[in-house]
C-alpha cells in the first residue's frame, strides 16, 4: 500500500522554489549568452529562391480550383517538367546535407556554439541539482497517476511504497528543464535559444536541405487532381437565387 507523507514546509522553501528559480533564471542567461554567440550569415541566393520556388508551389497546388483547367496544366509543367522544371533537381545536383556543414566551416561553427550553450549549463545544473537535492521529495501532484509514472516522477528514490503522485528532486528537475518552453515563448518568443527538447532532436541533424522540399512539393504536385469549382459555385449560387425568390 502507498503511503501518504506529510511534506515540510522547509522543503518548499529551499528545494521547490529555489531549483525552480535557478531554471528561469538560467534559461534567461543562455537565451542572451547564446544571442551574444550567434553569427550573422549572409543568406544563401540559391536557398531562398528554392525557398521561393516551392511557396509558389505551393499556392498553386492549394488554390488550384480557382483556375481553369488549362491555366493549371500549363503552371504545373511549368513547375514539375522533367528537363526544365523549378521543382526538378537532376540527381548529380543534390547535395548530401553533411557534406554541405563539412564544406561550410560557419555552419559547424554555429552548431559547436549552439550545443556548447546546451550542453554546458545543463551538465552543471545537473551537478548541482544531483548534489544538493538528489533524494528528497519536492512536491505532490494533486491528482492520482498510475505506476508507469513512477520512474518518470520518482528519480533518485528508491520506494516503491511511496505513492505515485509525489515528485523527486531530480525529477523537478526534468520536469523545469522540457516543461519551461511555453514560459520562454511566451516571454522571449516563439524564436528563442532555450527550446531544449527541440535542440536535442536537433543536435544529431545536419542542418536543412532544400533538395527535399523541391522534391517533396514535386511529388504533391504531380498527384492533384484539378477540379474547377468556379462553375459550380455559380451554379450554386442561381440554386440558392432561385430558392430566395420562390
Amino acid at each position: 500500500m502507498a503511503e501518504d507523507l506529510v511534506l515540510d514546509r522547509a522543503i518548499r522553501d529551499w528545494v521547490l522554489i529555489p531549483l525552480s528559480v535557478v531554471m528561469v533564471l538560467i534559461g534567461f542567461l543562455r537565451y542572451f549568452v547564446s544571442k551574444l554567440m550567434r553569427s550573422y550569415q549572409t543568406p544563401d541566393r540559391k536557398v531562398v529562391k528554392e525557398g521561393q520556388v516551392v511557396l509558389r508551389a505551393r499556392n498553386l497546388r492549394v488554390a488550384a480550383g480557382f483556375i481553369p483547367t488549362k491555366s493549371f496544366w500549363s503552371r504545373r509543367v511549368y513547375f514539375t517538367n522533367e528537363e526544365n522544371g523549378l521543382l526538378h533537381v537532376p540527381k548529380e545536383q543534390a547535395q548530401n546535407p553533411q557534406a554541405q556543414m563539412f564544406s561550410d566551416p560557419n555552419m559547424a561553427m554555429d552548431m559547436m556554439k549552439k550545443n556548447i550553450s546546451m550542453i554546458v549549463p545543463q551538465t552543471l545544473t545537473f551537478t548541482w541539482v544531483n548534489f544538493f537535492f538528489s533524494g528528497f521529495v519536492a512536491a505532490k501532484i494533486p491528482f492520482p497517476l498510475t505506476h508507469r509514472f513512477r520512474g518518470m516522477l520518482q528519480n533518485g528514490i528508491d520506494l516503491s511504497t511511496v505513492d505515485v503522485s509525489y515528485v523527486s528532486g531530480r525529477s523537478w528537475y526534468f520536469l523545469n528543464l522540457f516543461g519551461l518552453r511555453g514560459l520562454f515563448s511566451l516571454i522571449l518568443g516563439e524564436e528563442n535559444a532555450t527550446d531544449d527538447a527541440q535542440r536535442m532532436m536537433q543536435m544529431g541533424g545536419f542542418g536543412f536541405d532544400p533538395t527535399k522540399s523541391l522534391s517533396a512539393e514535386k511529388d504533391s504536385l504531380d498527384i492533384i487532381q484539378h477540379e474547377w469549382i468556379l462553375p459550380k459555385m455559380e451554379k450554386r449560387a442561381e440554386d440558392v437565387l432561385k430558392k430566395l425568390l420562390k
